[in-house]
């Protein structure tokens, strides 16, 4: 941390983010590290007590492109020295706004990130290392085949669902399960001349972990299940709502781990050839019939869950070893990373996302859920899909695959207690 800090001296960075959450990986007060996000109630909390945090007040969330071109962001950039800014996700809008105002980008290259994110670009991307996704191919939507129906006096052959999935996607967003004709039907009519990506489907636990393309290597970072799809907390069966870092060693073995260790090392080591610095994310998928491992995403950016694994490093005593944070800004300063990360064996935390028809008091079950020592993030987002609540807690809250431990069953039973909810 110590050359972090004396980095930051002469190469302050400046974090801008819609949610202010995405750049809290380190101590606020640290001299040279800076913050503009939009003011909510968790973020006016957090800049009580420190004069590096801009918060800016808009009678809407403000995207972070729109943060970037305010006029208080400008005045506040105006006043560092040699600054240098950070973002959650680059786009090539902000970087035509850092370049108009002659500011230094931290982040690699949108483009770059766009090729190896998207779903048809990235399997042109991995090339040879396509070879740990699922059997896939790519067409138009129209020429996909449907499967005949069964026909009296034929041999039963059940449909075989696959996964479809549109060029760009987030945390699930564009990702459908076929479980019929008449759905493929449906989707061919809308969207007959777009290109998709039709996978096999795999059934089983997913698990994803948050690396950095260092100068001189890859660092692996803590691998944890990826909570999926399961109610009250999201309406989208693939929308990723949580992360557990505690039951890791009873899904996983050692083999496994070693295999999943390959993957990463591999797609980091192609990262870094074409120019990459920083986090990106895998998500790997368990064939819960083979035991089989399969790359089901690279996220080119920072990861979502990379605040909170960074906060429950900050609480390990290993001082000699890095948080994710950490060694993420020190590789986009360029600067050579020697420490390995610190090690995590448990904890969790899991997402209530905003859905169409939401009925519940997420005031009251926030100051239930604070009573029973869990960490609450409230967010003011109102868009479908868009994080709502954050729990987290210092345990593990699944017992295993899609099955929450009493732990997590007692968080899940506060979204169902009718005091806690406004029906």
């Amino acid at each position: 941390m110590n050359r972090l800090t004396q980095a930051l001296t002469t190469t302050p960075i400046v974090y801008i983010t819609r949610d202010i959450e995405r750049a809290i990986g380190i101590d606020l007060d640290t001299q040279g590290y800076y913050i503009i996000s939009n003011k909510t109630s968790f973020a006016k909390r957090l800049a009580e007590h420190t004069k590096n945090i801009l918060l800016i007040d808009s009678a809407r969330q403000l995207d972070t492109w729109e943060l970037l071109q305010h006029e208080e962001t400008k005045k506040f950039i105006a006043k560092i020295e040699n600054p240098h800014m950070l973002v959650f996700k680059n786009t090539e809008q902000i970087e035509r706004i850092c370049v108009e105002n002659k500011w230094k980008l931290l982040n690699p290259s949108a483009k770059l990130a766009n090729r190896v994110e998207e779903k048809i670009s990235q399997v042109e991307w991995l090339g040879s290392l396509a070879r740990y996704l699922p059997p896939h191919k790519i067409q138009l939507c129209k020429d996909i085949q449907p499967q005949k129906p069964f026909r009296p006096f034929q041999l039963f052959k059940p449909f075989q669902p696959f996964i479809l999935q549109f060029n760009r996607a987030h945390t699930g967003t564009g990702t459908m399960l076929i479980e019929n004709n008449l759905q493929l039907k449906e989707i061919q009519q809308k969207f007959p001349h777009r290109d998709v990506r039709i996978t096999n489907y795999i059934s089983g636990p997913m698990f994803t972990n948050n690396n950095i393309v260092t100068k001189n290597n890859i660092l692996i970072g803590n691998i944890n299940y990826q909570i999926t799809g399961l109610t009250p907390f999201t309406q989208n069966k693939f929308a990723t709502i949580g992360n557990d870092w505690g039951v890791v060693k009873k899904l996983l073995n050692e083999t496994q781990i070693a295999e999943y260790h390959k993957i990463v090392t591999d797609i980091g080591n192609k990262l870094r050839d074409d120019g990459w610095k920083g986090l990106f994310g895998v998500d790997v998928i368990v064939d819960e019939k083979t035991g089989k491992l399969f790359l089901i995403e690279v996220n080119a950016r920072q990861p979502a869950s990379t605040t909170c694994e960074s906060i429950l490093q900050q609480k390990n005593t290993a001082t000699e070893k890095l948080t994710t944070f950490q060694a993420h800004l020190l590789s986009l300063l360029d600067m050579e990373v020697e420490n390995d990360l610190i090690q995590i064996d448990d904890s969790a935390q899991i997402i209530l996302r905003n859905s169409k028809n939401q009925n519940f008091d997420v005031e009251k079950i926030k100051s239930e859920l604070k009573k029973e020592d869990f960490e609450i993030i409230r967010y003011d987002n109102t868009k479908v899909g868009s994080d709502l609540l954050r729990i987290q807690s210092k345990s593990s809250l699944m017992h295993s695959h899609n099955k929450f431990n009493d732990l997590g069953k007692s968080v899940t039973q506060s979204f169902f207690r009718p005091e806690l909810t406004s029906w």
